[in-house]
Protein backbone atom coordinates (compact mmCIF):
# COMPACT_ATOMS: atom_id res chain seq x y z
CA UNK A 1 0.00 0.00 0.00
CA UNK A 2 1.44 3.34 -1.09
CA UNK A 3 1.72 6.56 1.21
CA UNK A 4 -1.23 8.19 -0.39
CA UNK A 5 -3.51 5.17 -0.13
CA UNK A 6 -2.42 4.62 3.71
CA UNK A 7 -3.32 8.73 3.93
CA UNK A 8 -6.61 8.19 2.04
CA UNK A 9 -7.66 4.83 3.85
CA UNK A 10 -7.03 6.61 7.03
CA UNK A 11 -4.26 4.17 8.18
CA UNK A 12 -1.38 5.36 10.71
CA UNK A 13 1.10 6.52 9.12
CA UNK A 14 4.75 7.97 9.70
CA UNK A 15 7.11 9.85 7.69
CA UNK A 16 10.85 11.45 8.49
CA UNK A 17 13.17 14.16 6.71
CA UNK A 18 16.23 14.43 5.29
CA UNK A 19 18.18 17.31 4.32
CA UNK A 20 20.18 17.10 1.05
CA UNK A 21 23.75 18.18 1.19
CA UNK A 22 25.43 21.20 0.60
CA UNK A 23 27.91 18.90 -2.14
CA UNK A 24 27.76 16.40 -4.45
CA UNK A 25 28.97 13.89 -1.81
CA UNK A 26 25.44 12.36 -1.08
CA UNK A 27 26.73 8.79 0.64
CA UNK A 28 25.88 9.60 3.92
CA UNK A 29 22.27 11.20 3.43
CA UNK A 30 21.67 8.03 1.41
CA UNK A 31 22.82 5.84 3.93
CA UNK A 32 20.67 8.18 6.59
CA UNK A 33 17.65 7.07 4.44
CA UNK A 34 18.48 3.63 4.38
CA UNK A 35 18.40 3.20 8.08
CA UNK A 36 14.61 3.87 8.36
CA UNK A 37 14.08 2.14 5.59
CA UNK A 38 10.59 -0.51 6.08
CA UNK A 39 10.42 1.61 9.53
CA UNK A 40 8.36 5.04 7.99
CA UNK A 41 6.26 4.99 5.30
CA UNK A 42 7.79 8.07 3.55
CA UNK A 43 10.86 10.46 3.58
CA UNK A 44 10.40 14.18 2.90
CA UNK A 45 12.67 15.72 1.06
CA UNK A 46 13.45 19.34 1.60
CA UNK A 47 14.14 21.92 -0.80
CA UNK A 48 16.80 24.47 0.59
CA UNK A 49 15.98 24.19 3.73
CA UNK A 50 16.15 27.58 6.09
CA UNK A 51 17.19 29.05 2.66
CA UNK A 52 20.80 27.27 2.14
CA UNK A 53 21.78 26.10 -1.19
CA UNK A 54 22.00 22.44 -1.36
CA UNK A 55 21.19 19.32 -3.68
CA UNK A 56 17.72 19.96 -5.21
CA UNK A 57 14.54 17.80 -3.90
CA UNK A 58 13.58 16.65 -6.88
CA UNK A 59 16.88 14.86 -7.61
CA UNK A 60 17.35 12.84 -4.20
CA UNK A 61 13.67 11.76 -4.41
CA UNK A 62 14.35 10.16 -7.71
CA UNK A 63 17.26 8.31 -5.88
CA UNK A 64 14.88 7.93 -3.16
CA UNK A 65 12.78 5.94 -5.44
CA UNK A 66 15.13 4.03 -6.95
CA UNK A 67 16.20 2.48 -3.47
CA UNK A 68 12.45 1.31 -2.74
CA UNK A 69 12.17 4.30 -0.47
CA UNK A 70 8.51 6.50 -0.92
CA UNK A 71 9.68 10.24 -0.91
CA UNK A 72 8.09 13.34 -0.85
CA UNK A 73 9.35 15.96 -2.51
CA UNK A 74 8.96 19.77 -0.90
CA UNK A 75 8.32 22.46 -3.22
CA UNK A 76 8.80 26.13 -2.19
CA UNK A 77 7.66 29.53 -3.62
CA UNK A 78 10.56 31.15 -3.07
CA UNK A 79 12.64 30.39 -5.76
CA UNK A 80 10.54 29.46 -9.08
CA UNK A 81 7.78 31.50 -10.69
CA UNK A 82 4.64 29.71 -11.65
CA UNK A 83 6.25 28.77 -15.00
CA UNK A 84 9.18 26.59 -13.34
CA UNK A 85 6.90 25.31 -10.51
CA UNK A 86 4.40 23.81 -12.59
CA UNK A 87 7.96 22.30 -14.73
CA UNK A 88 8.80 20.96 -11.87
CA UNK A 89 5.81 19.09 -10.67
CA UNK A 90 5.47 17.54 -14.23
CA UNK A 91 8.84 16.67 -13.69
CA UNK A 92 8.44 15.19 -10.35
CA UNK A 93 5.13 13.07 -11.71
CA UNK A 94 7.54 11.92 -15.02
CA UNK A 95 10.16 10.62 -12.49
CA UNK A 96 7.43 8.32 -10.53
CA UNK A 97 6.74 10.95 -7.93
CA UNK A 98 3.75 11.22 -6.49
CA UNK A 99 3.92 13.01 -3.14
CA UNK A 100 4.17 16.68 -2.71
CA UNK A 101 4.54 19.13 0.27
CA UNK A 102 3.75 22.19 -0.88
CA UNK A 103 5.25 25.17 0.95
CA UNK A 104 5.67 29.30 0.69
CA UNK A 105 9.43 28.64 1.75
CA UNK A 106 11.86 30.44 3.96
CA UNK A 107 12.89 33.98 3.06
CA UNK A 108 16.57 34.18 1.43
CA UNK A 109 17.99 36.57 4.09
CA UNK A 110 18.00 33.70 6.80
CA UNK A 111 20.09 31.30 4.45
CA UNK A 112 23.88 31.50 3.84
CA UNK A 113 23.06 33.90 0.29
CA UNK A 114 20.88 36.57 1.89
CA UNK A 115 20.93 38.66 -0.96
CA UNK A 116 19.57 36.38 -3.04
CA UNK A 117 16.37 37.77 -4.80
CA UNK A 118 13.08 36.01 -3.75
CA UNK A 119 10.93 35.09 -6.27
CA UNK A 120 7.33 34.30 -4.13
CA UNK A 121 5.27 34.78 -7.21
CA UNK A 122 2.85 32.61 -5.89
CA UNK A 123 1.63 31.23 -2.64
CA UNK A 124 1.55 28.21 -0.95
CA UNK A 125 -2.54 28.17 -1.43
CA UNK A 126 -2.00 29.12 -5.19
CA UNK A 127 0.51 26.15 -5.49
CA UNK A 128 -1.63 23.38 -4.14
CA UNK A 129 -4.54 24.81 -6.79
CA UNK A 130 -1.94 24.79 -9.31
CA UNK A 131 -1.17 20.76 -8.41
CA UNK A 132 -5.21 20.24 -8.51
CA UNK A 133 -5.45 21.74 -11.61
CA UNK A 134 -2.46 19.60 -13.12
CA UNK A 135 -4.25 16.66 -12.29
CA UNK A 136 -7.25 17.84 -14.10
CA UNK A 137 -5.55 17.75 -17.22
CA UNK A 138 -4.51 21.62 -17.62
CA UNK A 139 -1.91 24.19 -16.84
CA UNK A 140 -3.25 27.25 -14.36
CA UNK A 141 -3.75 29.29 -17.82
CA UNK A 142 -6.44 26.61 -18.86
CA UNK A 143 -3.78 25.06 -21.99
CA UNK A 144 -4.67 21.41 -21.90
CA UNK A 145 -1.88 19.10 -20.82
CA UNK A 146 -0.58 15.91 -23.16
CA UNK A 147 -1.14 13.62 -19.98
CA UNK A 148 -1.53 14.41 -16.37
CA UNK A 149 0.11 13.84 -13.14
CA UNK A 150 -1.38 12.21 -10.08
CA UNK A 151 -0.29 13.54 -7.05
CA UNK A 152 -0.79 13.05 -2.88
CA UNK A 153 -0.69 16.22 -2.31
CA UNK A 154 0.34 17.79 1.30
CA UNK A 155 0.67 21.24 2.98
CA UNK A 156 2.25 22.76 6.85
CA UNK A 157 -0.11 23.59 9.67
CA UNK A 158 1.55 25.47 12.30
CA UNK A 159 -0.75 24.67 16.07
CA UNK A 160 1.09 26.42 18.14
CA UNK A 161 0.42 29.81 15.88
CA UNK A 162 -1.17 32.92 17.98
CA UNK A 163 -3.56 33.90 17.32
CA UNK A 164 -4.69 30.92 15.39
CA UNK A 165 -8.07 32.20 13.66
CA UNK A 166 -5.50 32.95 10.71
CA UNK A 167 -3.69 30.07 10.60
CA UNK A 168 -7.08 27.84 10.61
CA UNK A 169 -8.30 30.09 7.72
CA UNK A 170 -5.34 29.77 6.02
CA UNK A 171 -5.53 25.67 6.65
CA UNK A 172 -9.03 25.93 5.25
CA UNK A 173 -8.39 27.74 1.90
CA UNK A 174 -5.32 24.61 1.61
CA UNK A 175 -8.42 21.79 2.05
CA UNK A 176 -10.58 23.52 -0.49
CA UNK A 177 -7.64 24.10 -2.63
CA UNK A 178 -7.01 20.24 -3.09
CA UNK A 179 -4.25 19.43 -0.11
CA UNK A 180 -5.03 15.89 1.74
CA UNK A 181 -2.97 15.70 4.24
CA UNK A 182 -1.04 18.21 6.81
CA UNK A 183 2.63 18.18 8.67
CA UNK A 184 2.57 20.23 11.67
CA UNK A 185 5.60 22.57 13.14
CA UNK A 186 7.35 20.73 16.08
CA UNK A 187 4.77 20.03 18.85
CA UNK A 188 6.14 19.75 22.57
CA UNK A 189 2.94 21.22 24.43
CA UNK A 190 -0.05 18.45 24.08
CA UNK A 191 -2.35 20.84 25.87
CA UNK A 192 -1.96 23.42 23.09
CA UNK A 193 -2.26 20.55 20.36
CA UNK A 194 -5.63 19.78 21.31
CA UNK A 195 -6.45 23.03 21.55
CA UNK A 196 -5.95 23.34 17.91
CA UNK A 197 -7.33 20.05 17.25
CA UNK A 198 -10.71 21.28 18.78
CA UNK A 199 -10.54 24.28 17.01
CA UNK A 200 -10.20 22.10 13.34
CA UNK A 201 -12.67 19.37 14.33
CA UNK A 202 -15.10 20.84 11.72
CA UNK A 203 -12.25 19.53 9.08
CA UNK A 204 -12.07 16.38 7.32
CA UNK A 205 -8.42 16.43 6.66
CA UNK A 206 -5.40 13.81 7.74
CA UNK A 207 -2.72 15.47 10.51
CA UNK A 208 0.50 14.46 11.04
CA UNK A 209 2.08 15.71 14.16
CA UNK A 210 5.67 16.93 13.84
CA UNK A 211 8.22 15.84 16.27
CA UNK A 212 11.90 18.04 16.16
CA UNK A 213 14.18 16.39 18.23
CA UNK A 214 15.25 18.61 21.34
CA UNK A 215 19.39 19.01 20.93
CA UNK A 216 20.37 21.04 24.12
CA UNK A 217 18.40 22.95 26.77
CA UNK A 218 19.84 25.94 24.74
CA UNK A 219 17.85 24.98 21.22
CA UNK A 220 14.59 24.71 23.36
CA UNK A 221 14.86 28.49 24.78
CA UNK A 222 16.56 29.59 20.78
CA UNK A 223 12.98 27.72 19.44
CA UNK A 224 10.56 29.40 22.21
CA UNK A 225 12.11 33.02 21.15
CA UNK A 226 12.79 32.77 17.60
CA UNK A 227 10.85 30.22 16.06
CA UNK A 228 6.96 31.19 15.78
CA UNK A 229 4.40 28.77 17.00
CA UNK A 230 6.90 27.10 19.12
CA UNK A 231 6.57 26.86 22.42
CA UNK A 232 8.96 23.84 24.20
CA UNK A 233 7.56 23.73 28.44
CA UNK A 234 9.50 24.32 30.95
CA UNK A 235 9.88 20.77 32.19
CA UNK A 236 11.00 19.74 28.82
CA UNK A 237 14.01 22.69 29.11
CA UNK A 238 15.14 21.16 32.54
CA UNK A 239 14.91 17.89 31.81
CA UNK A 240 17.45 18.70 29.13
CA UNK A 241 19.65 20.94 31.24
CA UNK A 242 19.82 17.95 33.69
CA UNK A 243 20.70 15.58 31.11
CA UNK A 244 23.73 13.91 31.29
CA UNK A 245 23.26 12.35 27.86
CA UNK A 246 21.92 14.62 26.10
CA UNK A 247 21.20 12.22 23.51
CA UNK A 248 19.65 9.67 24.98
CA UNK A 249 17.59 12.56 26.71
CA UNK A 250 16.26 13.40 23.46
CA UNK A 251 15.32 10.68 22.26
CA UNK A 252 13.53 9.45 25.61
CA UNK A 253 11.36 13.20 25.15
CA UNK A 254 10.78 12.40 20.92
CA UNK A 255 9.57 9.03 22.52
CA UNK A 256 6.88 10.27 25.24
CA UNK A 257 5.85 13.24 22.65
CA UNK A 258 5.18 10.45 19.55
CA UNK A 259 3.00 8.32 22.76
CA UNK A 260 0.86 11.15 23.63
CA UNK A 261 0.55 12.03 20.24
CA UNK A 262 -0.48 8.67 19.04
CA UNK A 263 -3.80 8.59 19.72
CA UNK A 264 -4.79 12.27 18.66
CA UNK A 265 -3.43 12.15 15.39
CA UNK A 266 -3.34 9.77 11.50
CA UNK A 267 0.65 10.18 11.99
CA UNK A 268 4.15 11.15 13.12
CA UNK A 269 6.54 13.11 11.38
CA UNK A 270 9.32 13.21 12.33
CA UNK A 271 12.47 16.14 11.56
CA UNK A 272 15.86 15.48 12.80
CA UNK A 273 17.61 18.16 11.80
CA UNK A 274 20.73 16.37 11.34
CA UNK A 275 20.41 13.58 13.87
CA UNK A 276 19.30 11.67 11.44
CA UNK A 277 20.95 8.24 12.52
CA UNK A 278 18.84 8.73 16.09
CA UNK A 279 15.55 7.97 14.26
CA UNK A 280 15.55 4.37 14.54
CA UNK A 281 16.04 4.88 17.86
CA UNK A 282 13.39 7.51 18.35
CA UNK A 283 11.22 4.69 16.38
CA UNK A 284 11.93 2.01 18.56
CA UNK A 285 11.52 3.74 22.15
CA UNK A 286 7.91 5.50 20.87
CA UNK A 287 6.84 1.71 20.04
CA UNK A 288 6.30 2.57 16.05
Amino acid sequence: MSFCDKIRSGKFVVTSEIGPPKGTDIKEMLDDADLVKGKVDAINVTDLQSSVMRVGSLAICRLLKERGIEPIFQLTCRDRNRLALQSDLLSASVLGIENVLLLTGDYPTLGDHPEAKPVFDIGSVQLIEIARTLQEGKDMKGNTLKGAPKFCIGAVVNPGADPLEPEIIKMEKKIEAGAEFFQTQAVYDIDQYKRFLDAIRHLKTTILAGIVLLKSAGMAKFMNKNVAGVFVPENLIKQMEEAKDKSATSIEIAARLIKELKPLSQGIHIMPIGWDKKVPAVLEAAGL
